[in-house]
């Protein structure tokens, strides 16, 4: 079987065996997911599709290895510091002077790997560069700085909102998000007693903020460092709601007085409008009647012609000429 993204095909070009090695982070690539080894990733679907192939999976943010590996090969994401977290995290996961591999794509930044190693006092080797991509080998070490660095927190919406790379609206509140919080009020009503979705819950601004105003929540999102966010900003806002990873609706059970989202359409750098017009379509299975789906997103999305497939019709609550605030209700 033939490799499909650029940082594998230039994987499957080395001479080295890889079949007892830890895959960090990848992509998805069938390629991978038949080559042996094991995976540690903080995205549901690729966890899913590993199990799926009975491989060995890895999906919380500080695993106990269940068998002993032969190194590690880390695909550099786009966001760098998220990079940096994976780095900090294997060198606490793994022993000390295991093998690691670090690949990406120059578009994505792979070369400044060199200086995030140098950073951390580790040495390193370009291994191979082909198809806009470089391969770099170091080994782990026992570093005085920890993975849990990389969490802050932020004040937004009277709230505080745990952040950490990789997740979206990292340290701030997007504009999206803010027209939302503005919109609910009217969109919504009084949220007390109801059971409210938030979908795709990135750091839980939004669960926490139906949380303090009486709402019961459940939070999902496909990312594990998403799901972490969103319970550390609602443990810090004393809201007692439920977070967990799900590929959209996959491990969603039961049905909502609404569902409220900012939902992603980028997947890494590629625009993927798949998990929103799931979100969309699903919904109405996962709303009770008269139930509704209020959701954010940037206006030239095509989201009026999915809501109008799935609901029969909806209202724009608002729209700023970025972003619009949907309403569809399930009659």
């Amino acid at each position: 079987m033939s490799a499909e993204t650029p940082p594998c095909q230039l994987l499957a070009r080395q001479s080295h065996d890889y079949r007892d090695w830890l895959w960090v982070a990848p992509p998805r690539d069938a390629w991978l997911e038949t080559n042996g080894g094991s995976v540690w990733s903080a995205d549901a679907a690729i966890c899913q599709a590993w199990r799926a192939r009975g491989n060995r999976v890895y999906d919380g943010l500080a695993p106990v290895l269940e068998a002993p590996v032969a190194g590690a090969v880390l695909f550099w994401p786009k966001t760098h510091a998220l990079g940096e977290w994976w780095l900090l995290a294997l060198c606490a996961v793994l022993p000390e002077g295991t093998p690691l591999q670090v690949v990406g794509e120059h578009q994505g930044g792979v070369k400044r790997v060199l200086k995030s190693l140098a950073a951390l006092g580790l040495g390193c080797r370009k291994v191979d560069s082909a198809r806009r991509c470089t391969l770099y080998a170091t080994r782990t070490a026992a570093l005085s700085l920890s993975p849990e660095a990389a969490w802050t927190t932020f004040e937004a919406a009277g709230l505080s909102v745990a952040s950490h790379p990789g997740v979206f609206g990292h340290g701030k509140l997007d504009d999206g998000t803010r027209l939302l919080l503005e919109t609910l009020p009217d969109a919504l009503g009084d949220p007390a007693g109801r059971h409210l979705l938030d979908m795709g819950c990135g750091d839980g601004i939004l669960a926490a903020w139906l949380g303090v105003r009486g709402a019961s929540v459940s939070a999902v999102d496909l990312n594990a460092f998403a799901v972490a966010a969103t319970r550390r900003t609602l443990e810090a806002n004393q809201v007692a709601g439920e977070a967990w990873q799900s590929d959209v609706y996959s491990e969603v059970a039961g049905k909502f007085d609404a569902i409220v989202s900012n939902p992603p359409f980028h997947q890494e750098r590629a625009i993927d409008y798949g998990p929103a017009a799931r979100l969309i379509r699903e919904a109405p299975d996962k709303l009770v009647r008269g139930g509704c789906l209020i959701l954010v997103a940037n206006a030239f999305l095509p989201y009026p012609r999915l809501l109008e497939e799935a609901f029969g019709d909806f209202t724009v609550l608002a729209d700023d000429r970025r972003f619009r605030v949907y309403r569809a209700i399930k009659r």
